[in-house]
């Protein structure tokens, strides 16, 4: 039999989780005027929403949904499944998403960079 408590805690992950996947990509497209997708990005640096408090909701979004299955389902693997994803997820921001923004954005993306956590979430929203 599954842990209760345990139950509990991926199902409030889920509740939050697919809001903020949701509001993340809401941003790119209304904010940004474009994608998250390389091949369609955004026209704009999106800073607004979630993006005041951490650089990467989408990203932490997924892991929580993902961490969230994990524990509702008894499905502990899940997490190993987690681990690698954010693995890839930190690869593919150091590598790509991080130089192609500079490149892009510069001084604003270089501010913003400075003010804002990739990973663990501000206390108060960045002001730009």
């Amino acid at each position: 039999m599954m842990w209760m408590p345990l139950r509990a805690i991926g199902i409030v992950l889920l509740v939050i989780s697919v809001p903020v996947l949701v509001r993340a990509f809401w941003q790119f497209a209304f904010e940004g005027l474009g994608t998250p997708a390389p091949v369609a990005p955004t026209k704009k640096l999106v800073v607004g929403g979630l993006y005041r408090y951490v650089r990467n909701p989408m990203y932490l979004a997924v892991l929580g949904a993902i961490a969230g299955q994990a524990m509702l389902l008894g499905q502990l693997g899940l997490l190993a499944y987690a681990a690698v994803i954010l693995t890839a997820f930190v690869s593919f921001v150091r590598w790509y998403e991080e130089p192609t923004l500079a490149r892009q954005f510069g001084a604003e993306y270089d501010a913003y960079r400075k003010a804002v956590p990739a990973w663990w979430p501000r206390r108060h929203p960045w002001t730009p």
